[in-house]
């Protein structure tokens, strides 16, 4: 049973893990080379990765007019964005700008000869057997490909949810300790009493 007990623990963590990857913003220093729109058909294998589509993006029976990013890394490995409003729905960026930094993309194309730096802040993951791409937050142009971003805002929420965790915990357990402690002990105490009274009652006689 113990066992089993960590193996739930452990693949409950790593579902944490991975919520928590694809949800908090991540920071590429790239090289934008295109910008464009593309329909992207949403299947049910990839809808929930994708925005809703009330929050700014056209939408037929299966296919999404969808802006998407193009860009490059320093040593040449290149990444797509897509670029969708996420509006009041999860996760919460509440991200109403999507023209505004499309425009902001194609101000900051640049080539491979007069390269333009930039910061590209976005949350998700960029898995192509499903069509999955991560959703651009913000666009800042930055000194160079060295340019490196501490993660303040990261490391503020982790915080706040380890110290949510540890009063969670803190209460439960007090919880149980001034509650369900006493009830049990309660309980058994008439439990003692019955069987006491039951073995009295059916005693043999002397």
């Amino acid at each position: 049973m113990r066992k089993v007990k960590w193996a739930i623990w452990g693949v409950l963590a790593l579902l944490l893990a991975g919520f928590l990857h694809y949800t908090l913003p991540q920071h590429d220093v790239v090289r934008i080379t295109e910008v464009y729109n593309r329909v992207t058909t949403v299947s049910w294998a990839n809808k929930y990765f994708y925005a809703s589509p009330d929050t700014g993006t056209a939408e037929g029976k299966d296919s999404r007019d969808i802006r998407f990013i193009s860009a490059a890394f320093a040593d040449g490995s290149v990444m797509v964005y897509r670029n969708e409003d996420t509006g009041w729905i999860w996760p919460p960026y509440f991200k109403y700008d999507s023209s505004n930094l499309q425009a902001v993309a194609s101000n900051l194309k640049s080539s491979d000869a007069v390269p333009k730096w930039v910061m590209v802040t976005h949350y998700g993951w960029r898995l192509p057997i499903l069509s999955i791409y991560p959703n651009a937050i913000r666009i800042t142009e930055v000194s160079g490909p060295d340019y490196t971003y501490f993660p303040w805002l990261n490391l503020v929420i982790l915080a706040l949810m380890a110290t949510g965790a540890f009063m969670i915990r803190r209460m439960w357990l007090q919880f149980w300790e001034r509650m369900v402690d006493p009830a049990l002990a309660e309980v058994q105490e008439a439990g003692d009493r019955t069987r006491g009274w039951f073995s009295r009652l059916f005693r043999p006689k002397p």
